[in-house]
């Protein structure tokens, strides 16, 4: 479940990357679009951050680095 809720947030980080791309080459930086891009972007790599440090101290995830 968790692993399925990351790839939501990543997914929607990537997705809001593009659009802020998108309406920066269209409307040429004169509209408000790309400020709300950005501060959903923030907000996915926010949440996308707290559930990964969540998953880690849950025991849900678990790194296979052979230096850990």
């Amino acid at each position: 479940m968790i692993k399925f809720l990351l790839l939501l947030l990543f997914i929607g980080a990537v997705v809001s990357l593009f659009g802020g791309l998108f309406f920066l080459v269209r409307d040429r930086g004169s509209s408000r679009r790309i400020v709300y891009s950005l501060y959903l972007r923030v907000l996915f790599c926010v949440l996308l951050l707290i559930l990964l440090v969540y998953g880690f101290f849950s025991g849900q995830l678990v790194s296979h680095a052979p230096w850990l």
